[in-house]
């Protein structure tokens, strides 16, 4: 089965420095890395890590960068065949600027021309009709996202920002950090809040919902009637009942909080695509994340999870 990202590949530059200098200054860069990035190549190789056979449909320019940011993608176990080369665009680029604290600023290049469209998408058809899980990144354009929503073979998880809830009918999980769910819900991403509005999101199709908190912590909420996961291969029932879990962050100041909401987005999936309970998931989901945010950079360092015997 496996599971394919729809989302970003770019290239991840990181500086790591004790402050940012002040304006007409400059200032020493303690470590720098230089990575496969982006928010859809970040959860694609956190999945591959995991074990998931994992495909990436995604946008790179026809320049050096993008060939050899595909023979990382390569290297690390990802299916690059529906990654797009786009003529005549420069492939994306993310500078992070990290501050001793845990402090960060992007500088980001993601020109019109890496962005995905519907076309591209509807290209990828057969391997997204295939897949167990669809991951989509909603930071694409709507008709890209649109199509991989009605292109999905299987769980079909969204990451970000709702800004069109008809695409809430076509979803199983959504997952969004306190920003976008405050965006989502037009009041503070609050537990009270986040479980008063749940029902009318559950409601609308979907299965189950995992927000970061504004006051720390991720929530997830889930819906009884859902006994078989049609995702699986196996036939046996998989009682999901009513339930919520809020799930705490790791104890310690967080070195890099990038890529730790991929982290968790590809470790919820990973988890549900094995057959855990969405407790189960939603607790391996913020322990993945809790790992990644130890170090600079987006990049996973995961572990297949662990089977029950």
């Amino acid at each position: 089965m496996g599971a394919v990202v729809v989302g970003q590949l770019a290239r991840d530059l990181v500086m790591v420095m004790e402050r940012l200098p002040d304006v007409h200054a400059s200032g020493a860069v303690r470590q720098r890395l230089e990575q496969l990035g982006g928010k859809g190549a970040n959860q694609a190789v956190g999945l591959s890590q995991l074990g998931v056979a994992t495909a990436l449909v995604a946008v790179a320019g026809d320049d050096p960068v993008g060939d050899a940011l595909l023979a990382r993608a390569a290297l690390d176990g990802i299916d690059v065949t529906h990654v797009v080369r786009r003529p005549g665009t420069a492939t994306g680029l993310i500078v992070e600027a990290l501050e001793d604290g845990g402090r960060w600023r992007y500088l980001e290049h993601l020109p019109q021309g890496v962005l995905l469209t519907e076309a591209d998408v509807r290209a990828a058809e057969d391997v997204l009709r295939a897949a167990g899980a669809v991951l989509v990144q909603l930071q694409q354009p709507l008709d890209a996202v649109r199509a991989a929503v009605e292109l999905s073979g299987g769980l079909t998880v969204l990451d970000g920002a709702v800004t069109d809830r008809s695409l809430l009918h076509g979803a199983d999980v959504l997952r969004a950090d306190a920003h976008e769910a405050e965006l989502l819900l037009g009041v503070p991403a609050r537990e009270k809040d986040v479980l008063a509005a749940a029902p009318a999101l559950l409601d609308a199709g979907l299965r189950l919902l995992a927000f970061a908190l504004a006051d720390g912590g991720d929530l997830f909420v889930w819906r009884d009637g859902h006994e078989r996961a049609p995702w699986r291969d196996s036939h046996e029932p998989v009682p999901w009942r009513d339930g919520h879990e809020l799930v705490p962050h790791a104890a310690g100041e967080a070195v890099d909080t990038t890529g730790g909401g991929d982290a968790l987005t590809a470790a919820l999936t990973a988890a549900l695509l094995d057959g855990a309970t969405p407790r189960e998931a939603a607790r391996e989901a913020v322990a993945a994340a809790g790992r990644v945010v130890t170090h600079a950079g987006g990049r996973p360092g995961l572990t297949p999870r662990r089977r029950s015997a």
